[in-house]
């Protein structure tokens, strides 16, 4: 049977550079919520050789996220899945962003940990921006309110963002909470699906090269004088780094989040140092 890889935000950016880093034996389904954009992503990738198929889905919707997970377990073994589906601040607002980053997140975990086997990977996107927050934001409670009460979770957090100056302010700390929650329920997720065999691990860029980036870097340009080489990261570094945690052979990294924003977080934290 044919090994399948689902990337969620497959049409362009780092899941689309993720993909053309899978290897060629195995099936790609792209997912995103643009059909035109994810059929010029296909062809790209039959180009260079692959299977490819499109898959229209709106990962907030768990509806939509279990008829994507059935059609992927249709095509094979559902191997590798890259949840890089995701909104940014100048892209949406609070309750969206909660709604996409965090309760996609639940939709995207829970319905492709029914379909997959032992020795199946799940890497899931979040962001450094988790890493402005302080863990307490986002406790063991939320995790499950999640699951449990998605609707209460989302009230519970657009009130603590309603408490904050200006729309954009406030649709940066429901970013930020929707990421610090990805973080944590990735983290959750690698010891409740572990003893199925499957490994769950999230990474977290920093600010990239790609349409959402570049939306974002008026407000998150800020940060680029952090990073040990004060620029961009590119789509293609980043999603060369989702496919390496993607691979099989990975097989005892899990349950951790791997920062890839080119040491800004370091950076902003500790103060850069240079050796002469």
């Amino acid at each position: 049977m044919r090994e399948v890889c689902v990337i969620t935000g497959g049409g362009s950016g780092m899941g689309l550079a993720a993909a053309r880093c899978m290897p060629k034996e195995k099936i790609i389904v792209l997912s995103g919520r643009t059909v035109q954009k994810l059929e010029k992503a296909v062809k790209e990738l039959e180009a260079l050789g692959y299977e490819a198929h499109p898959f229209a889905c709106d990962t907030s919707k768990r509806e939509s996220v279990r008829k994507m997970a059935e059609y992927a377990a249709s095509l094979g073994n559902v191997r590798n899945v890259i949840n890089a589906a995701g909104l940014s601040p100048a892209m949406a607002k609070p309750e969206q962003l909660l709604r996409v980053n965090a309760l996609g997140t639940v939709n995207v975990n829970q319905e492709f940990s029914k379909v997959m086997r032992p020795g199946s990977v799940i890497v899931d996107v979040s962001s450094n921006s988790a890493y402005v927050l302080p863990d307490f934001m986002v406790g063991k409670a939320s995790l499950r309110r999640a699951e449990q009460d998605p609707e209460g979770f989302v009230r519970k957090f657009l009130r603590l963002c309603s408490l904050v100056p200006g729309e954009y302010q406030k649709s940066g700390l429901a970013y930020a909470l929707s990421k610090k929650f990805v973080c944590k329920y990735a983290q959750m997720c690698a010891f409740a699906y572990g003893e199925k065999g499957i490994r769950v691990v999230s990474l977290s860029p920093g600010l990239i090269a790609t349409d959402m980036g570049n939306l974002e870097a008026g407000e998150g340009g800020k940060m680029l004088q952090f990073t040990a080489e004060q620029r961009m990261g590119t789509p293609e570094e980043l999603g060369y780094a989702l496919a390496t945690l993607a691979d099989e052979r990975n097989g005892y990294l899990c349950g951790v989040d791997v920062l890839a924003d080119g040491g800004a977080t370091y950076g902003k934290k500790f103060g850069k140092s240079k050796v002469h």
